[in-house]
């Protein structure tokens, strides 16, 4: 890689905005960027700090380090040659210094939608602006094509060749074709107990000599495919959820196309609570505990909902893994809340009938620009290296459409809240009143959770109207906390007492325990899953050969030999 033209096309991506609905708000973003980097008082106090840290850069002088677990300064040369280091430490003071120029005006700032849009340009730009991001900045880089012989550089082309025409200029995260879904990926036991136009039922082997009489629906959220709770074996949620004896049920989501453009939360909802029906009549359960993914958890809830005000029992207990009902603390997301575009979005996607699974990986992607943007830059290009083999990148490359109508009540909920304002929306014919649901809770959140906020996830106890509620905080990020398996020793979580209207306050009493969520989440389900009985020798109805074994057709963008059933 003998020049930078790759980052400058990525930066050009970003900065440049243009009318691609799942793109950031760059032009917003970088104006708001703008506006507190050109305000006098701050920028002058910044300024003659930033002044004097430089004097001490140049003089040899200063101490400035990255901080511990930046691995982009861990090369030697970087303290060792005292170039490099003056090159590290003039961008760690400088990146320090628009830190707190943006914290200063995000302080004083009213518009939050402004505020969080400028930090999100200003950790974009400091991203890029990293001299590791640069060939001839980068000491380990320089080392590689010199002990390569130039091969790496060779290599970097061939790779952003290759992202350039089958990812988008962006670089890949995972080697495409590592892992195989239904061959290394998604192979828990089981078989497909049904399948219609919007999603298979899958039902799962189980793996113990006894079974609890209640089972288990997992509820999946329509954005990606489900199998991150189906990973490799030892790495699979369902697999966890089966070794505890739970009857376990999960439901494969279709990937949408134009013609599905008028899928909205009616028609997700209606298939939950057709695939109750489908588990009770399998299993001969009266009801049945239902677990709800991310925006899975939303269309869980319109289902109680509306099961609460008709009086139907079917749904026994319910949990949520990194849900956010309610959306009043938006964090990083906020950054995103600028009404023209989001109209303009929800207008576009319902004339192209979905937001595909580029357009929508796009924005998550670049809040977080180091981790998921910059340091595979770094790798793929400018150290010529196939990115890493890891089955979470690799299902996060693997991304799924969302219907136009759905997206739209989706932005309608982020933008309105609509959610927690009583009546403001109705699902399967019933406006929305969170209080009404008394069914047993458990809300899991994330403290490094950048896409929904632990604090939000806690508010869910309070929302709705249950008295048996259970509120736990695991360790990592939002799809980390999520592939959470026994036995990682770095894996803990906080556990309280009920939880209250104050979430710090809930921290702040909180016990810190070892281990995963899972095990806490499995023993209150199973507390709540009746009395233990013979496993059946075969879990399968004969039907289920016809329809195939798990992971199904829909995981893997394929369509049945026959029309299923209610296909027009």
């Amino acid at each position: 890689m003998t020049d930078d033209r790759p980052l400058r096309d990525i930066a050009e991506q970003a900065i440049g905005g243009g009318d691609d609905i799942g793109r950031p708000p760059w032009g917003f973003a970088f104006k708001a960027l703008a506006a507190a980097s050109l305000n006098g008082k701050i920028f002058g106090s910044e300024a003659a700090r930033l002044t004097r840290e430089l004097v001490k850069v140049v003089a040899g002088s200063s101490t400035v380090a990255p901080p511990k677990g930046d691995k982009r300064f861990a090369d030697p040369a970087w303290s060792a040659n005292p170039v490099y280091r003056r090159i590290m430490q003039t961008y760690l003071v400088s990146s320090a210094g628009l830190d707190r120029i943006v914290d200063q005006w995000q302080y004083a700032e009213e518009d939050v939608t402004r505020a969080q849009a400028a930090r999100f340009a200003a950790a974009v730009l400091t991203g890029a602006l990293a001299p590791t991001n640069y060939l001839l900045a980068n000491p380990a880089a320089v080392k590689e094509a010199f002990d390569t012989a130039g091969l790496s550089l060779a290599r970097g082309l061939r790779n952003y060749a290759s992202d350039l025409r089958h990812n988008g200029g962006m670089p890949s995260m995972t080697e495409p074709g590592a892992f195989k879904v239904a061959v290394d990926l998604a192979i828990t036991p089981g078989s497909v107990a049904s399948r219609d136009t919007v999603a298979e039922l899958l039902q799962y082997t189980p793996s113990t000599e006894t079974v609890y009489q209640r089972p288990v629906l997992v509820v999946p959220p329509p954005i990606g495919r489900y199998y991150f709770l189906d990973l490799r074996p030892g790495r699979s949620f369902v697999e966890y959820s089966v070794a505890r004896g739970l009857r376990t049920f999960l439901l494969s989501w279709r990937n949408p196309q134009a013609e599905q453009a008028d899928w909205t939360l009616d028609t997700y909802a209606a298939r939950v609570s057709d695939a109750l029906d489908e588990i009770r009549a399998r299993t001969g359960s009266d009801d049945v505990n239902v677990i709800g993914f991310c925006a899975g958890g939303i269309i869980t809830t319109t289902l109680l909902n509306h099961l609460a005000a008709h009086g139907d029992t079917r749904i026994h207990s319910v949990a949520y893994a990194v849900t956010m009902l309610d959306f009043r603390n938006q964090g990083q997301l906020a950054a995103f809340a600028v009404p023209r575009l989001l109209k303009f979005a929800e207008k576009r996607s319902a004339r192209r009938g979905v937001i595909t699974a580029r357009e929508m990986s796009s924005a998550f992607t670049w809040m977080r620009p180091n981790d998921l943007v910059f340091n595979y830059v770094v790798n793929n290009y400018l150290m010529g290296r196939k990115p890493p083999k890891f089955d979470i990148l690799a299902w996060n490359a693997d991304g799924t459409n969302l219907p136009g109508s759905l997206h739209g009540q989706f932005l309608d909920i982020f933008a309105n809240n609509s959610l927690v304002q009583p009546g403001a929306m109705e699902v399967l014919g019933t406006p929305l009143h969170l209080d009404r649901i008394k069914a047993p809770i458990f809300v899991v959140g994330a403290i490094d959770d950048h896409l929904t906020d632990w604090k939000n996830c806690y508010l869910t106890t309070q929302l709705l109207g249950s008295s048996d509620r259970t509120f736990l905080l695991s360790y990592s990020g939002h799809i980390a906390s999520l592939v959470n398996p026994p036995g990682n020793p770095k894996a803990h979580y906080w556990v309280g007492d009920k939880p209250g209207p104050d979430p710090e306050l809930w921290r702040t009493k909180a016990t810190e325990r070892s281990g995963s969520w899972w095990e806490a989440w499995a023993d209150w389900a199973t507390a709540r899953a009746g009395a233990s009985v013979s496993a059946p020798g075969d879990a399968a109805n004969p039907e289920d050969e016809m329809l195939g074994a798990a992971p199904g057709l829909y995981v893997r963008d394929l369509e049945p030999a026959s029309a299923p059933p209610g296909t027009a």
